[in-house]
């Protein structure tokens, strides 16, 4: 796409949005384009967040990132506004739930302490993908940011992503799920014969230990199951409102663009809408003849014979890298036009292949300012 096409093309989504959902397959720039669109909201005076889940260590270095620990930090810029960056630390945002919605400190220590909380908020399936959503919930409710764009995992996970305030829910009104919230230790009546059979294997394999454990855990949320199905129905809110835009990132390779039709259809089943695509490293097209070879070379040739067949072997060479080069363009243009019918009404850049790689703010702000057009503005 030329770059005279694209002046203003995302600043309207940042001038509209709360919450921006960047989404896509793996390795196809989501984090290079979000990091890219905090900065442009920055430079024209928004307070924005930029939630990232897992980022190339280059580019957390140069969004000032050093750990995992679910802290916004301040980064440094020449803009007028304010951009902070968060890496997702799942335990410690789920710690932060906790405490929320415990009734008081003891019964946070119980929880917290209690072994099998400590292995489930790090390493149980699922747990990335729902903190993930709670840290959005928390940076869009906060009354210090007026735009969260959050970079999401590869596409089958940021589905996971989406249904996770519903899965919450779900479990809640789980009968096993209940039964063990019961306030005393009849909960083995009360559970069908399967799930009496499983626990007296667990315990034969385990230890019944194990089973105290788990009996804790649960009779240790007791009372909090409504802040819990509250926040669910807040997360829930925040992903249908009209001020949060999701937008999907590819690149024009052929899986990447079959992954992102998928996403898309997906997300329509969810009952979201595609505000945009950013098509990221398109390849440049040149308009060759394929006689431009032959002809050059004896037009402009001088000195030897040597000399000028030398220079028509490298012209030869140049225009059949140019040729080659205009065919992948051609294929890309294809694929890309495939996605752009999927999302038919969405805002669609093609972002060029850059010659450098974006590894600090000054490209991630070239990328910016391509994004939203360098003629482009973003209101405060």
């Amino acid at each position: 796409m030329n770059s005279a096409a694209v002046p203003t093309q995302l600043a309207p989504l940042l001038n509209s949005a709360r919450v921006i959902v960047c989404c896509g397959p793996g390795g196809v720039g989501k984090t290079t384009t979000a990091a890219a669109l905090g900065i442009a909201a920055a430079a024209a005076g928004r307070r924005v967040t930029v939630l990232t889940v897992d980022p190339a260590r280059r580019l957390a270095n140069a969004l000032g990132l050093t750990e995992f620990d679910g802290h916004s930090r301040v980064i440094e810029g020449a803009w007028p506004g304010e951009l902070r960056a968060t890496m997702l630390d799942a335990k410690s945002t789920f710690d932060g739930i906790v405490s929320t919605y415990a009734a008081d400190e003891a019964q946070a220590d119980r929880i917290l302490n209690n072994r099998i909380y400590r292995n489930l908020s790090s390493a149980l399936s699922g747990t990335q993908e729902y903190m993930a959503i709670e840290k959005l919930y928390e940076l869009a409710t906060a009354p210090d940011a007026d735009l969260v764009i959050v970079d999401t995992p590869p596409t089958r996970h940021a589905l996971d992503v989406l249904d996770a305030p519903e899965r919450l829910l779900r479990l809640l009104e789980n009968k096993v799920f209940r039964a063990l919230m019961a306030p005393t230790k009849t909960y083995l009546k009360v559970v069908n014969a399967a799930t009496q059979t499983l626990l007296r294997t667990v315990a034969r394999t385990l230890g019944s230990d194990v089973i105290d454990d788990v009996v804790a855990f649960f009779r240790a949320f007791e009372g909090m199951e409504d802040g819990f199905r509250t926040r669910a129905q807040g997360v829930r809110a925040v992903l249908e409102a009209p001020t949060t835009s999701f937008l999907l990132v590819c690149s024009a390779r052929r899986d990447a663009v079959d992954e992102s039709v998928f996403f898309a259809r997906e997300l329509v089943e969810h009952g979201h809408r595609l505000a945009a695509l950013v098509v990221n490293r398109v390849h440049p097209s040149f308009d060759v003849s394929p006689a431009l070879g032959s002809g050059s070379a004896n037009a402009s040739a001088g000195g030897s014979e040597r000399g000028r067949s030398e220079l028509a072997s490298d012209v030869a060479a140049l225009v059949d890298n140019a040729t080659q080069m205009t065919a992948l363009a051609r294929r890309e243009a294809q694929h890309i036009t495939r996605v752009e019918r999927e999302v038919a009404g969405a805002i669609s850049v093609k972002v060029p292949l850059f010659f450098d790689d974006v590894h600090d703010l000054e490209g991630l702000a070239a990328i910016g300012s391509f994004l939203v057009g360098s003629a482009g503005s973003v209101s405060t």
